[in-house]
């Protein structure tokens, strides 16, 4: 099937090993060098490479050492421009070449964020990093822009491109397990080493599930607040925000989701961007399985519960026809950075985890989900090939698989058809108290004190806040109590912080306005970003500020969370 992401065709020509070299220059803010690619033609008679560019610039390409010809196609408006290569000489199917590219980035290449030195903790040294999920690879070098094709480079791991990774900057380490270090600048290398500590007990949980951990080294890098995501799963080096700094090791699940994307995602891969719930459904189960094993089964059903409450939250805002609530959208002509959501994760995971309750519980599907690795390691699928190995795992169950209404799971909008069950042991506490406050008078605000969270852990209060942005908004007087009781605004947690100011601001208090900006822009994780600004564009008293503050902000964002938040605030240029 073709990638509609990509205009590569794969099924005419495939690159199967790239040897690059680069060089990183500061001052034009751009890459330099040369992406040398195997070529194998997968068809008689092949005379064409069609590779994906993004706002490069190429200087030369030879094929085996010849000079070949080449030209830009067409511009598209998200995909980028095809660099068509003509072969100076005829490939016979299965006959390899080597196409060597010279190349420049671009300045504004969408995969990479460059800071000047005082923009950086240490305030000496330029700093540089990479983000090539979903389909920016193609800004940093010519490539088959596509997770459907798997190539080694010259360190010799088969990854799909968006998987190549770089920064440089003034980076210290600290090694915090046999097999892992973290990164960082010196300002954040010890705080960033306590909180993450227990990355080696989350990685042999992951081993036990999911079977070895095949990559060597699993290191950890802390980037600066502008990091678009929670994490990225680059192979040996996982990226990850300082918003998961909290001091207290609360917001470790997203390593553990990083940590599990080292089978589902980097050894087992979505062959196109519409099949991602194969990568993020599948890390999310994985993550949360490990959370059980370390914290009890209770546990990772409140944290699952937590995962529908942020489906319900995204579909709110997306609405429930939108198709790309699907969990598998047509990505024809839309751009995946556009698409991406909480909707492959969650949706992803709420499929499993009903087959899983489907099928026999937890222990049961643990032995699908090691066989599925098993099965598609080192291969990109579709989720047919998921579902026809589902199927054949569970041959003497084809009659409860046929129950599953998987049209509407695949490819329907909005919340699935059925929702799993929980055990809300934990939740309780947290649905008493928010019901609470969505029913309480003006009389009843006396009634509230700060002995209601004494005993709820970091966990409980984001499923508090959660619940009540769903019933959002609250009266103005509701939420200025809830700040004189339980003083969230002295809160750090990212994750409580970023829900208690949307709530804030959806009810229209004043007073939250500098701090939701202020945390709108002094990170720069999307999940947090966007709905900030979305919310003070809604409120009419801070429309205007919002947009200052965003096209104030805008030149020192990453290239896609500026593109993302200036359509959200109709700030196309």
């Amino acid at each position: 099937m073709a990638d509609p992401s990509s205009f590569a065709s794969p099924s005419c020509c495939l690159t199967r090993h790239l040897y690059l070299r680069c060089r990183v220059d500061f001052g034009a803010r751009a890459l330099r060098g040369a992406a040398a690619f195997t070529a194998r033609a997968e068809r008689e008679a092949l005379r064409c490479l069609v590779l994906d560019t993004k706002d490069l610039q190429v200087f030369k390409v030879t094929v085996n050492g010849q000079d070949a010809k080449f030209v830009f196609g067409e511009k598209h408006p998200f995909k980028g421009t095809p660099l068509e290569i003509t072969l100076p000489f005829e490939l016979r199917r299965g006959q390899e070449a080597i196409v060597e590219i010279s190349f420049e980035s671009s300045p504004k290449s969408s995969a990479l964020q460059w800071f000047s030195p005082e923009q950086t903790s240490g305030k000496k040294h330029p700093f540089l990093f990479s983000q090539c999920q979903a389909t920016h690879c193609r800004a940093i070098l010519p490539c088959q822009d596509t997770p459907a094709v798997k190539l080694t480079y010259y360190a010799e791991v088969p990854i799909p491109c968006y998987l190549i990774a770089l920064v440089v900057g003034a980076l210290e380490s600290r090694k915090i397990g046999p097999r892992t270090l973290v990164w960082a600048e010196k300002e954040l290398v010890d705080k960033s080493a306590y909180e993450f500590a227990e990355a080696e007990a989350m990685l042999k949980t992951a081993e036990d599930l999911a079977g070895p951990y095949i990559w060597g080294q699993y290191d950890l890098l802390v980037l600066p607040p502008s990091f678009p995501y929670g994490g990225m799963e680059n192979p040996c080096l996982t990226f990850v925000t300082p918003t998961l700094l909290a001091g207290d090791r609360s917001l470790s699940n997203v390593i553990a989701h990083e940590i599990s994307h080292s089978w589902t995602g980097n050894l087992v891969t979505n062959k196109t961007w519409e099949h991602f719930w194969l990568n993020e459904g599948h890390t999310v189960y994985l993550e949360r399985r490990i959370g059980g094993r370390l914290f009890g089964e209770q546990f990772r059903h409140f944290q699952a519960l937590g995962g529908w409450r942020d489906l319900q939250n995204t579909i709110n805002t997306l609405g429930d026809k939108n198709p790309v609530t699907n969990l598998i959208p047509n990505l024809n002509e839309v751009d995946p950075d556009v698409a991406y959501s909480s909707v492959p994760y969650e949706k992803g995971f709420a499929l499993l985890f009903y087959l899983e309750q489907l099928l026999g519980g937890p222990d049961v599907f643990i032995g699908f989900l090691k066989a599925y690795i098993q099965q598609f390691a080192y291969k990109s699928i579709v989720t047919e090939d998921w579902k026809k190995f589902l199927y054949s795992y569970f041959k003497d169950k084809v009659d409860v698989l046929d129950k599953v209404d998987w049209n509407l799971w695949f490819h329907a909008p909005g919340m699935p058809p059925v929702k799993p069950t929980y055990d809300m042991t934990l939740a309780n506490a947290c649905v008493a108290l928010s019901q609470r406050w969505i029913k309480a008078k003006e009389s009843d605000l006396g009634s509230f004190s700060s002995a209601d969270l004494k005993e709820m852990s970091s966990h409980q209060l984001i499923e508090f806040l959660a619940l009540l942005l769903l019933e959002a908004p609250l009266p103005v007087s509701h939420v200025q109590r809830m700040q004189q009781v339980y003083d969230f605004n002295a809160i750090n947690n990212s994750e409580i912080r970023f829900r208690w100011l949307r709530l804030c601001i959806k009810s229209k208090w004043e007073e939250a306005i500098p701090l939701a900006l202020k945390m709108a822009t002094d990170q720069g994780r999307m999940k947090f970003t966007r709905p900030l600004f979305r919310d003070l564009y809604s409120f009419d008293k801070c429309r205007d500020l919002a947009v200052k503050t965003f096209l104030e902000h805008r030149a020192s964002m990453h290239p896609v969370t500026s593109m993302l938040v200036g359509k959200d605030l109709k700030q196309d240029q």
